[in-house]
């Protein structure tokens, strides 16, 4: 054994002993690791200088700064389920969270986001660690999780909620989120665009962007829980992302320009990216650029740059009365450098020779009074984290007038094989420039997994015509729409996208390189064969493919959804008898369930589920915290049994709600821990990514 070894092993030992660092039994969150010490004096005397923070208020800054977050949650908003949450995170959780002590204490109740519409995002300061220190937040904390996974409930800072909210989507925009991952915004994106849940397709569309590929895939997952045609996740450098062509209305050729941009940029690059993103807003459009930092030079210094090159292309929108309720400062007109060393240049005039490489002079105030006042910076947003206890954060909406002086001036070098020359001095010019191109395509491929092609199905596919046949499909229903992920061999899963994403696809296929898109529609299913259709629905695509289905379709009662949701296979018996009555006649269905008014404690929206009918029983494909999802709507609480003490009461309360315990042909209920694990799902005689949500639903903690 070396020498090192030997230090690591009797480091360890120590350690393991009482009161070293691996001893967790009287430890508290966080234990086993050194206190951080919340002190940097250069940063304190850098905001401190900038005065930033109004006067008198530097402490209560400094000490919000070493506080913890408080957890923030954000309720889906597009969904009609929306409101179902709501009422039972208000009426149920939230009270009860009320009545519970910890340590002798009373726990403060979660409160709403004063500044988010119609209290779909509330604030707690309770940690995990307290989270689990009683049954009542432990169930809390459940619900949270699987709400989570199922794409009903966002957990996101607050102040990350901002940008969507001021970029003002409709849904026939077409938008470009530049630096997407993890992809908390870019699911807001995607709500504002399905603001009416009876259009399956809007007319526009989200690109979500970032450059590392493994954090893209976070993105699909994130984006996958929304269930929307209308996402695009695509993987390039923001800085120089590829300009793409579509097919316009009259049948040419033309650039695709954004009419919203979100451009929440890291800590480098902020300009060239910034630049990027208002080269491809459309002439009349919004891009939202925010920081989670609050040091002007990451900030204002990138607006007024922006501004000044513009040379009126762009200004900056007033947003103060968006958001009532929200705090805020105005952005800064002064502001001067400092280096990590401590020494401090008010302009560029100032900084010495061997630090123009790392201090460009953008990074100072402009220093033309007039253009100064005409920039209007203190139209920025400065989110002080003191305020209304949240992240730190910076925000500007700007909109575009005209098209940008040098697009007008050098057209050519923004075409796909155009020389370069003719940009001439200024260094965001020729940033901008040498960013236009999209990357060679050998760079594209170079680095991530290989993604399998997307393959547009043509209107006269032999695989149409069963599937129109047996669902009835409306004659507006869009085949061209349809796509599948192989070139060979049997299709085994159907996707859709929108119109205008199919556009985007076919016109560049060189151009970009496409992670994910569409939402799974159809899965193949060997047993539908028998009953004239290969494929059965995916309960992932219901509410995209519902407004074109014409047949197939169950109308069920709240207890028949009970059952469904608890029962791996039950018989067709066990429905009520009029739903019985129509399940007798049909294969795949589309189980619907539709509010009754003479009932307010149902469910006051309206349940798509897909199902499949056997011989003798019913099934219901849904995955498995969907599954949970309704059930809680339903009024019936599943959670996670801890281990070694037993079923919950919860738990006994799902089999009480369906009293049949082990029917005459040996199906039996499915309890709530065996669904949490995924066991008895309904869908064993599936492979693989065929069963529904397979390797697609993380578990968040």
């Amino acid at each position: 054994m070396g020498k090192r070894s030997r230090l690591r092993k009797k480091e360890h030992q120590n350690n393991s002993k009482p009161g070293g660092r691996d001893n967790r039994d009287n430890a508290g969150w966080g234990a086993g690791y050194a206190d951080i010490i919340k002190e940097n004096k250069l940063f304190e005397a850098y905001y401190q200088e900038l005065g930033l923070v109004p006067e008198g208020e530097f402490d209560q800054f400094m000490a919000a700064m070493r506080e913890p977050l408080p957890a923030t949650i954000r309720i889906t908003g597009y969904k009609s389920h929306a409101k179902e949450i709501l009422h039972c995170l208000k009426n149920k959780y939230f009270k009860e969270i009320q009545e519970v002590e910890i340590d002798g204490q009373k726990i403060e109740a979660p409160q709403p986001l004063s500044w988010y519409p119609d209290e779909l995002a509330w604030h707690t300061n309770m940690s995990r660690k307290i989270l689990r220190k009683s049954p009542l937040l432990e169930k809390f904390h459940q619900f949270l999780v699987s709400e989570t996974e199922s794409g009903n409930i966002s957990r996101q800072e607050a102040v990350s909620m901002i940008p969507p909210l001021l970029m003002k989507i409709e849904p026939h925009h077409k938008i470009l989120d530049m630096c997407a991952a993890p992809g908390s915004k870019t699911a807001q994106l995607i709500e504002m665009l399905h603001s009416d849940m009876d259009v399956p397709f809007p007319e526009g569309f989200v690109i979500a962007n970032d450059v590392d590929n493994k954090r893209c895939y976070l993105l699909v997952h994130q984006a996958k829980r929304l269930n929307s045609p209308c996402i695009m996740v695509v993987n390039h450098d923001a800085s120089c992302i590829p300009r793409l062509q579509i097919d316009t209305e009259d049948g040419q050729k033309g650039t695709l320009f954004y009419d919203r941009i979100l451009c929440d940029v890291p800590c480098s690059l902020q300009i060239r990216i910034a630049v990027r993103g208002v080269e491809q807003l459309a002439v009349g459009g919004r891009m939202v650029y925010s920081t989670c930092s609050l040091n002007p030079i990451e900030d204002e210094a990138v607006i007024a740059t922006l501004l000044e090159k513009s040379e009126g292309a762009l200004e900056l929108a007033d947003a103060s009365v968006d958001l009532p309720g929200l705090k805020w400062m105005p952005g800064v007109t002064k502001w001067k450098l400092m280096t990590k060393e401590g020494q401090w240049y008010k302009d560029w005039s100032e900084v010495p020779v061997n630090r123009h490489t790392q201090i460009r002079p953008t990074m100072f105030p402009p220093t033309d009074t007039e253009k100064l006042a005409n920039m209007k910076l203190e139209r920025c947003m400065r989110i002080l984290p003191h305020h209304q206890n949240t992240g730190g954060f910076f925000v500007a909406v700007l909109v575009k007038k005209a098209p940008m002086p040098w697009n007008r001036r050098f057209p050519k070098v923004y075409t796909h094989d155009s020389p370069k020359e003719g940009v001439g001095g200024n260094s965001v010019y020729s940033d901008s420039v040498l960013c236009s191109r999209p990357p060679p395509n050998k760079k594209m491929k170079r680095h991530g997994f290989k993604e399998d092609p997307f393959v547009f199905l043509t209107e006269d596919d032999p695989v149409f015509p069963p599937i129109e046949s047996f669902y009835d499909l409306s004659p507006d229903f869009p085949k061209i729409n349809v796509l599948t992920r192989t070139h060979e061999g049997k299709k085994r899963h159907l996707y859709m996208v929108s119109k205008e994403l199919r556009n985007v696809m076919l016109n560049n296929s060189e151009r970009m390189k496409v992670i994910n898109t569409g939402v799974k529609v159809w899965s193949r299913n060997s047993d539908g064969e028998e009953f004239g259709c290969a494929f059965r629905l995916a309960q992932e695509g219901i509410y995209t493919l519902f407004p074109y289905i014409r047949s197939r379709m169950i109308t069920v009662s709240v207890e028949d959804i009970k059952i469904l949701l608890t029962q791996e296979n039950p018989y067709l018996s066990k429905l009520e008898e009029d739903a019985h009555q129509q399940a007798k006649k049909m294969g795949v269905i589309v189980l619907k369930y539709r509010p009754d008014n003479s009932n307010p404690d149902g469910p006051q929206c309206p349940i798509e589920l897909c199902g499949w009918r056997g011989k003798t029983s019913i099934r219901a494909f849904v995955p498995r915290n969907e599954r949970f999802h309704y059930l809680r709507m339903l009024g019936v609480e599943v959670f996670r049994d801890k281990q070694g003490q037993g079923p919950r009461e919860e738990e006994k309360e799902v089999k009480e709600e369906v009293k049949e315990g082990e029917t005459e042909n040996g199906n039996k209920d499915v309890s709530p821990k065996q669904e949490l694990r995924g066991e008895n799902r309904g869908d064993e005689h599936l492979k693989g990514d065929e069963r529904e949500g397979g390797g697609e639903n993380l578990t968040s903690t």
